[in-house]
């Protein structure tokens, strides 16, 4: 799953995350007009390959802006949990949209084997590729960024199938210079076997990372480690049982079951409870925490070691 940022107020996070979905569609727009042109002239199946997936992007991130905007709108009567598994939803569609570019590139690749096609006006497509490679690394160099802030599964899934983009365009570049070069017209289309398998994978985990989220699998250890120790650092707070964490959007829901002395005042034990959530909402803004008090030694049913 997305690693989960810690150090930023929900008001910069969704700023951060709206500010890279408009840039993912700034670009792809471009890369699209670009490779158009490029493909017309060239009529090569590998740079073909690169505008279909770029079509696929700006479909893909545009359905991310809107799917963004709605996982940060706040909570309200009929969703008291927020609105942050549309990020997830926008995650299963994007594996949807670059998985059926996958396929399509495949089909058109094997086609080509079958009836290779001269490459022409290859430094045309080399030109074009070169530019989307650089618009393609300075994109993802700022999305990795907004994920590293925010913990954003959508923008972690739109960088996944960026950064794929800027090795497929590399790869049409070494397709293009090879055909020049030596003049194998079955080169391209086997460069475009070998992207599209790759952007089938890409699809794949994105896909797995959008159904953990939706299936509400648990925070990562380390994450879950981090709770714990919060939690114990309180010197009322004896142990930590029964941990139950997910994420919701950029966000985290935590419950856990925290033991005290059962000679404790009501009062006592309510400020120490009150004293965990605000120190792991300090930790981790925006997140949602309950906790249960029980009174230590007390024997009961355990849904984990913690």
């Amino acid at each position: 799953m997305t690693a989960l940022a810690t150090t930023i107020s929900p008001e910069e996070r969704g700023a951060l995350m709206r500010r890279a979905t408009y840039a993912s569609v700034a670009v792809a727009g471009l890369l699209i007009v670009a490779k158009t042109g490029a493909w017309a002239i060239t009529d090569s199946v590998s740079v073909l390959s690169s505008l279909l997936d770029s079509l696929l992007d700006a479909a893909a991130s545009i359905v991310n802006l809107i799917a963004v905007r709605h996982a940060l709108a706040p909570a309200d009567a009929e969703h008291r949990f927020g609105h942050g598994k549309a990020e997830a939803l926008a995650g299963l569609a994007q594996a949807a949209f670059i998985g059926g570019s996958a396929l399509l590139l495949l089909s058109e690749a094997i086609h080509r084997l079958w009836t290779p096609v001269p490459v022409e006006r290859g430094e045309v497509g080399i030109a074009v590729m070169a530019l989307s490679m650089a618009l393609t690394f300075a994109l993802v160099r700022y999305q990795m960024y907004v994920v590293a802030r925010t913990g954003s599964l959508a923008v972690g899934a739109d960088r996944l199938h960026y950064a794929s983009d800027f090795l497929l365009n590399g790869a049409v570049i070494v397709s293009l210079l090879a055909s020049m070069a030596f003049r194998i017209d079955v080169l391209d289309p086997l460069a475009g076997l070998a992207i599209g398998g790759y952007i089938l994978w890409g699809a794949a985990k994105i896909g797995r990372d959008a159904l953990d989220h939706l299936m509400d699998r648990e925070l990562p250890e380390d994450t879950r480690a981090k709770i714990v120790a919060i939690a114990r650092a309180n010197p009322l707070i004896l142990d930590v049982h029964d941990l139950r964490t997910r994420a919701v959007g950029p966000n985290i829901s935590v419950q856990m079951h925290l033991e005290i002395d059962g000679n404790l005042t009501l009062n006592q034990a309510h400020a120490a409870a009150d004293a965990v959530e605000e120190a792991v909402m300090a930790a981790f803004p925006g997140s949602d925490v309950i906790v249960h008090m029980d009174p230590a030694g007390i024997v009961e049913t355990r849904r984990d070691a913690h």
